[in-house]
Order: structure tokens, then C-alpha cells, then sequence
């Protein structure tokens, strides 16, 4: 059945009450007492998403315990990452009452083309290319723009280097060097070979990542590579959902063993850019922002116009011609 939709009035109502809930549930992670809100429900407790089996959610509660919980009618679509508020019932399943303030969130199209969210409280996009399928670097400039603008630093990965020769692999180092170049990191990785999985491992400490990519560039063998355990872990959260087994349905957060999060989520080839405004596209492309608000006409497009200063600069060198054809490709589509 449809959610219903709330009025501006109830919809401010219910955020109140889910603020007073979470100030709560915080008071009393502090070690203060708290009065039930009913009988029937424990104390409010604040713990993280880690996955959404559509009926019921596993929450990973202070201690790292996972419960089985049901969300309120309330409440938004919940997903992996996020920070709640919850209470146990008397059966120890859990009730969640609030959402948290996201800090991030990266969306992907629903059925009807409108942004859903894919996660939160994201802080590393590692956007994941690889030699085979050839390094498509107008795909690659639409994830970094994407990241951009929702404010969170990417990391770019090129798997599969154990497929490339000598001569290929000169030809990719030197594409992607001029991204190295405008300031993003990049590593090389082969789980066949397992070459820069530890590089990998630590550059993704202290961060919640999420991995994004076009089918084929081994994103899930490298989540293989770097969860070992990842087979038994998903078995487990099924079977605490009470909902079977969805591997290859359901967003999951895992921790990695040497520290740091990482989201794994099917939804992540669908993750996109929502962005219409072509000064906003244009703003997310690094080394553009400089040159922006000086060409010769406010209205320009960054084409064929006299004095626009984006073009003007591709054609001395001074940023890449190719990422200005790229910006170009996404206002276009």
C-alpha cells in the first residue's frame, strides 16, 4: 500500500517528535535515566542501520549486537548508515522511533526517476574502473561530478590491471594520470594477482565508503577480496531479518577488519547525477570553478561562444579539452 502523504503541519509535527526522541535516546547513551514511553517498550536506544530487508531492519546497537527491528509508519525510507533511535519490545525486537540528521546521502533513480536513497553518512566514494571493459573516462567524470556535489571525497580505482599488458597499461596510467593530476588519489588493484589490496585496505580506514562503477570492473570481487567473511556475515543478517535470504538484493554495511566501513549495495550501478543546472554541473568538475563567472556573456554555455572562458582555457592547455566534452555530454543528456 502507498505511504501517506503528510501535510506540511504533520510532517513538521513528526520531525519535533522525532527530534525530542533523539535528544533522549543521546541523554541517555550519557548514563542518565530515562522514563518508558510506554509499558510496552525499553528504554530509547541510539544504534546504525545495516540493512533493510523491507519488513524488518537489522540495527547494530552501542555494544555491536544486532536486532531485528521495525521502523514506525512515520518515518522515511531507512537505509543502510543511518543513525536511529530505537526501543525493545518485550520479545528483545526492536522498535525504531526516530531518524538522526543525515550527513550524506547518495541516491539513485526510483521506478518513477525520483532520487531514493542508496545510503547515508557516506564520507568516501571509491569509484571503481577497471582495463576491461575499456576505462570509460566520460562514465568516470560523471561519478567524480556526482561526488562533487554531494560534498563527499572520491577515490578512483583501476581493477582488473592483471588483464592489461604492458602496452595497455602505459596507455592507462597516462589517462588516468590527469586526473592524479587536478588532485584525486588513484590506485591500481588485481584481486587475481591481489595487488593493492592493502593499499586499498588503507586508504579506507576511518571512512564509511561505498564502492560505485559500471557492471564488469569487479566491484564485488574486490568487496570479496577485502570482506573474506562477507558469505557468512550476509547468511547471518538474513536469517536475523526473518526475511530468507536476499544476497544479492540488499544494501549492507559491513565493517572491514582494519577499521573503517564499507557499503555494499546493488543499487550502486543506478547511482547517478540529478543535477539539471548546468553552472552546478559545471561547478563540480575540478579546475572549472576558477573560471566560472568570467566568460563574456552570464548566459554562456561553455561552447562555441566569444570570450567564454571555460573554452578559452581548454584550448591553452590549461584544463583538460576532453573533460570540457564531457561536461558538455552531461548537459547534453
Amino acid at each position: 500500500m502507498a505511504r501517506r502523504k503528510l501535510t506540511r503541519r504533520q510532517a513538521n509535527h513528526v520531525q519535533r517528535i522525532q527530534k525530542r526522541r533523539l535528544a533522549r535516546a543521546k541523554q541517555r547513551s550519557g548514563g542518565l535515566h530515562q522514563n518508558l514511553e510506554s509499558d510496552a517498550l525499553g528504554p530509547e536506544e541510539i544504534g546504525q542501520v545495516i540493512a533493510n530487508f523491507g519488513a524488518s531492519l537489522i540495527i547494530e546497537d552501542s555494544s555491536g549486537q544486532n536486532l531485528r527491528c521495525v521502523p514506525r509508519a512515520n518515518l522515511a525510507l531507512l537505509v543502510s548508515g543511518d543513525r536511529v533511535v530505537y526501543q525493545l519490545t518485550q520479545n528483545s525486537e526492536g522498535v525504531i522511533t526516530a531518524l538522526a540528521p543525515r550527513d550524506t546521502v547518495p541516491t539513485r533513480p526510483d521506478f518513477s526517476g525520483q532520487p531514493r536513497p542508496l545510503a547515508s553518512n557516506i564520507d568516501r566514494i571509491v569509484v571503481v574502473a577497471a582495463v576491461r571493459p575499456e576505462l570509460d573516462l566520460f562514465l568516470l567524470d560523471r561519478y567524480l561530478v556526482a561526488a562533487e556535489l554531494l560534498g563527499i571525497p572520491p577515490l578512483i580505482i583501476v581493477n582488473k590491471i592483471d588483464l592489461a599488458d604492458d602496452e595497455t597499461m602505459a596507455g592507462v596510467k597516462e589517462q588516468v594520470s590527469k586526473f592524479r593530476n587536478i588532485g584525486y588519489p588513484v590506485q591500481f588493484a588485481s584481486t587475481k594477482r591481489e595487488h593493492g589490496l592493502d593499499e586499498l585496505l588503507t586508504e579506507l580506514v576511518g571512512h564509511t565508503n561505498i564502492f560505485v562503477g559500471q557492471s564488469g570492473v569487479g566491484k564485488s570481487s574486490l568487496i570479496k577480496a577485502l570482506l573474506p567473511d562477507q558469505a557468512i556475515r550476509i547468511g547471518d543478517l538474513s536469517e536475523a531479518s526473518g526475511q530468507g535470504r536476499h544476497t544479492t538484493t540488499t544494501t549492507m554495511l559491513y565493517h572491514l577488519p582494519s577499521g573503517g566501513d564499507l557499503i555494499d549495495s546493488p543499487g550502486v550501478r543506478e547511482f547517478g547525477l540529478f543535477e539539471s543546472d548546468p553552472q552546478r554541473i559545471a561547478s563540480g568538475f575540478v579546475g572549472f570553478a576558477s573560471l566560472l563567472g568570467h566568460c563574456r556573456f552570464r548566459d554562456c554555455r561553455h561552447r562555441a561562444e566569444p570570450g567564454c572562458a571555460l573554452s578559452n582555457a581548454a584550448t591553452q592547455g590549461t584544463i583538460d579539452a576532453r573533460r570540457l566534452e564531457s561536461f558538455h555530454r552531461i548537459v547534453d543528456n
